[in-house]
C-alpha cells in the first residue's frame, strides 16, 4: 500500500473477500470477523482479508444488514472533496455521452452503478430530485449536492433547486428518518412549486416531484416508450398501469387509432389526462381508474372494444427474494389474460422492474403463460433500462428492468 491507513480496520470472511474481488460493493453484517478501531456509523473503514490483504474502503452502518458499502478498492485513493468531485464529473460526463440531448432529463446518479452507494439523483431540467438510502451518502450529501450543482453550472446548465424524496421506509432500516423537501444550497433560491414540466420523446409531461411515485417520473423506460410508439400506428391500444400516461401518450403520438389508459390511482389518472391535454392528444384517448387485475377479466376478446396492442408496465410485485414466488403468480396472471385478449397478430409489450425477478424467471413465466394461453410468442424486441441507469455486470442489483415486445402468433 502506498499510504498509511487512517481508518478503522475490519477483517472479513473469505466469502466477502471473494465477493469484493469480483467487484461487488456490499459486505453483510455476518461477513465481518474482527473490528480494530472505533468505527463510526456513516464513516469510512478499511476492509482486509484474513491474510491481511487490503480489499477496499467503504462506509459502515451498524444499523444495516449491508454493513459496508464500498466506494473504492484502491489503496491510493484519498477521500477528500476532490475525490468526490472527480467521481461526480465522471458520472455527469457519462450521461452527456450516452444520452446526448436527453441528458436534460435523465438519471445523473444511479447508486452503486456510479459508485455512490445508496444515492439516486434524477434531473428534470432545472430541478434535481434526490433519494438517499445509505448513511454514508447521507453524511456527505451537503458536499455532493453543492458539487453537482457547481459541475452543472460550469457546463452552462441552470439548476433552480435540489429536492429530496426521502419518504421511503428503507431509510428507517438504515437508522435514518424519512423526510422530503428542498435541500438548501448556497446561491439557490428555493422554488415555490414542486411541479415542473419536462419533454421526453417529443411529449410534454407535468411532473409532481413532491408527491409522484419514486422521484416523480420513471425515466428508465424512455426508449422503451419509443419502441411502443413505433408499432402503435393504427392500433387499438390498452395501456395497463399507465401511471401518468407515458406509454399511452407515446402510442397516441405514434398514430394509434385509439388508446385506453388504466391505473388504480385516481391521482395518476388525473395527471395522465392533464398530460394528454398538454400534448393535444386527448381526442383519441380515454382513461379509467381501475384495478388491472379486475379489469382484464372483464374485457372480452374479439369484442367491439378489443385491442391490437396491450402494454403491461406494472410496479415491482416483489421487493425481496422471499416474495418472488407470489409475485410470479401476479405477473403470470396479467400476462396470461393479455395474451388471451389479443387476436392473432396482436402485440404485447410487457416488463418487470424487480431485480429479484431475474430475466430467467421472467422468461420462464412468459413461456408458461403462452403455453396456457395456447399462443406462440414472436419476439419483436428485447430491451432493458435506458443507459442513464447503467448496468454493472458484477453488481446484479443494477440489472433490474426486463422489457419485451411480442407479436401473438
Amino acid at each position: 500500500m502506498k499510504q498509511n491507513r487512517i481508518y478503522p480496520k475490519l477483517t472479513v470472511t473469505r466469502k466477502a473477500e471473494n465477493s469484493i474481488q469480483t467487484g461487488h460493493p456490499w459486505v453483510y453484517n455476518t461477513e465481518i470477523l474482527r473490528v480494530e478501531g472505533a468505527a463510526e456509523d456513516g464513516g469510512l473503514v478499511d476492509l482486509f482479508s484474513i491474510r491481511e490483504k487490503y480489499l477496499g474502503t467503504g462506509f459502515i452502518n451498524s444499523h444495516s444488514k449491508i454493513r459496508i458499502r464500498l466506494i473504492s478498492r484502491s489503496a491510493n485513493d484519498v477521500f477528500d472533496e476532490a475525490f468526490f468531485e472527480r467521481r461526480l464529473r465522471h458520472s455527469y460526463e457519462y450521461r452527456k455521452t450516452v444520452m446526448g440531448d436527453d441528458a436534460s432529463c435523465c438519471r445523473i446518479i444511479f447508486g452503486e452503478a456510479d459508485l455512490f452507494p445508496g444515492l439516486t439523483v434524477d434531473r428534470f431540467n432545472n430541478i434535481l430530485v434526490t433519494q438517499t438510502l445509505s448513511l454514508g451518502m447521507e453524511k456527505i450529501k451537503p458536499m455532493l449536492f453543492s458539487l453537482l450543482c457547481k459541475i452543472l453550472k460550469e457546463d452552462g446548465q441552470h439548476i433552480d433547486g435540489v429536492y429530496e424524496r426521502n419518504d421511503v421506509a428503507i431509510r428507517e432500516l438504515e437508522g435514518m428518518e424519512q423526510n422530503k423537501g428542498f435541500f438548501p444550497i448556497d446561491g439557490l433560491i428555493t422554488p415555490q412549486s414542486t411541479k415542473t414540466t419536462i419533454v421526453e420523446n417529443g411529449i410534454s409531461y407535468g411532473v409532481d416531484f413532491e408527491n409522484g411515485q419514486k422521484t416523480g417520473f420513471f425515466l428508465d423506460q424512455k426508449y422503451n416508450r419509443q419502441a411502443v410508439a413505433k408499432i402503435s400506428r393504427g392500433k387499438r391500444v390498452l395501456d395497463c398501469f399507465t401511471h401518468t400516461g407515458s406509454f399511452a401518450l407515446n402510442a397516441a403520438k405514434g398514430g394509434a387509432a385509439r388508446v385506453h389508459a388504466v391505473d388504480i390511482s385516481a391521482d395518476a389518472i388525473a395527471m395522465a389526462q392533464e398530460n394528454a391535454v398538454l400534448n393535444n392528444l386527448q381526442g383519441n384517448m380515454t382513461f379509467q381508474t381501475a384495478n388491472v387485475f379486475d379489469l382484464l377479466p372483464q374485457i372480452q376478446s374479439g369484442a367491439k372494444d378489443g385491442y391490437d396492442l396491450i402494454v403491461l408496465d406494472p410496479p415491482a410485485f416483489t421487493k425481496s427474494r422471499q416474495t418472488v414466488e407470489h409475485a410470479m403468480k401476479g405477473y403470470k396472471e396479467i400476462n396470461l389474460r393479455a395474451m388471451k385478449l389479443l387476436p392473432r397478430g396482436g402485440y404485447l409489450a410487457t416488463c418487470s422492474c424487480s431485480h429479484f425477478l431475474t430475466e430467467e424467471l421472467f422468461c420462464n413465466m412468459l413461456r408458461s403463460a403462452a403455453f396456457d394461453a395456447q399462443v406462440m410468442l414472436r419476439q419483436v424486441e428485447a430491451r432493458q433500462q435506458s443507459p442513464d441507469h447503467p448496468i454493472l455486470w458484477n453488481v446484479p442489483e443494477t440489472n433490474y428492468l426486463k422489457f419485451y415486445i411480442f407479436q401473438i402468433a
